[in-house]
């Protein structure tokens, strides 16, 4: 067996796009990380955590792995979506749907892929 100790995404600007990402979650960054560190990461309660490491060529195609991510304290997938938007992010592919199942595919200012799913509460049928 094997235990997974973090997730590592490609970044032009590490410390920047890990400090996007920490708004968006909540995360803070790891002590003693600043700008232009070739390495940053974003620390969780347990593994795995979010590495972002510098790397010199750009994005070019689809990520092959990407993060699931859903509202919390409250906030629906449509409230986080557009949570996330204000922060600078962008809608890649909407596949919500009539009924409210679905999610949003956004682009981090970087160009990598998340996806934007409903909250507990909106799959359990209990709000949104």
């Amino acid at each position: 067996m094997i235990e997974i100790h973090a997730v590592t995404i490609d970044a032009a600007d590490p410390y920047e796009i890990a400090s996007w990402w920490s708004k968006a979650t909540g995360l803070p960054l790891g002590e003693g990380d600043v700008p232009g560190d070739d390495e940053v990461m974003l620390r969780t309660e347990h593994d795995p955590f979010l590495l972002f490491i510098r790397v010199p060529e750009g994005k070019t195609v689809k990520n092959r792995i990407h993060l699931d991510v859903n509202g919390t304290e409250g906030r629906t997938r449509d409230q986080e979506v557009e949570r996330l938007l204000g922060l600078g992010a962008t809608v890649f592919d909407d596949r919500r749907t009539p009924d409210g199942t679905g999610w949003v595919t956004m682009l981090d200012p970087e160009g990598n892929e998340f996806c934007v799913c409903r909250s507990q509460a909106e799959r359990e049928g209990q709000s949104g």
